[in-house]
C-alpha cells in the first residue's frame, strides 16, 4: 500500500476540539488494538471523550503540548508530551501515547510523530525527554531506532487493555 505524504500538526486547543470524533477513533482503534496506553478494552466513546477533553484543557493551560499525523484530512496518529511544570524541571518533558491507527503501521506516521515532538520538546526549551513503553512489544524497537536510550525495565508496571500485569522499559532521550 502507498501512502501519501504525512502531515504533522500541532493542534490548538480549538484545533483539537474540531478533530474530537477522528481523536477518539484513533483511541479505540489503539486500545482496541492491543495498545497499553492506560485504558481497558474496549474503550468506550464516553471514557474516549473524557480523556481528550482533559487533554484539551493540560493544552489551554500549556502543560501538554499533541501532534496529530494527517492523511488525506484524516487523523491517522498522534502523540503529546506533557511538559514538567517544577521548577527544577524545566528542562524535561513526558512523551505519551504514540498511537498510530492499525491500517497505517510501518509506514513511517510514527517516525514523523516522533520527530515532530522531540521539535516541539525543543522549541518549548526542553532538552531531556523520558518515556515508558511495554517490555517485549515492537514500540521498544521503535524507540531505540529513533535514538531513545533504554533506561531500565519495571516488573509489573502497568495492567494491560485485557487486564494483565505487564512490565514497562523506561527509555530517555537528550535533545
Amino acid at each position: 500500500m502507498s501512502i501519501p505524504d504525512i502531515a504533522i500538526e500541532k493542534l490548538s486547543p480549538v484545533r483539537a476540539q474540531e478533530l474530537l470524533e477522528q481523536l477518539i477513533l484513533l483511541i479505540q482503534n489503539s486500545v482496541n488494538n492491543g495498545a497499553s496506553i492506560g485504558f481497558l478494552r474496549p474503550l468506550s466513546v464516553e471514557t474516549a471523550t473524557t480523556y481528550w477533553q482533559t487533554v484539551f484543557k493540560a493544552l489551554q493551560a500549556h502543560e501538554k503540548i499533541l501532534l496529530v499525523a494527517i492523511i488525506n484530512n484524516q487523523v491517522v496518529g498522534s502523540v503529546q508530551t506533557e511538559l514538567c511544570p517544577k521548577q527544577n524541571g524545566t528542562h524535561r518533558a513526558e512523551v505519551q501515547k504514540l498511537m498510530t491507527l492499525t491500517t497505517h503501521r510501518q509506514h513511517g506516521v510514527a517516525r514523523k510523530l516522533m520527530n515532530g515532538i522531540e521539535q516541539a520538546a525543543r522549541d518549548a526549551r526542553r532538552s531531556t525527554l523520558f518515556l515508558d513503553t511495554v517490555t517485549g512489544k515492537p514500540a521498544e524497537i521503535v524507540y531505540s531506532r529513533l535514538g531513545w536510550q533504554r533506561s531500565g525495565c519495571i516488573p509489573n508496571y502497568a495492567v494491560s487493555p485485557d487486564g494483565e500485569m505487564e512490565s514497562t522499559t523506561i527509555f530517555y532521550k537528550l535533545i
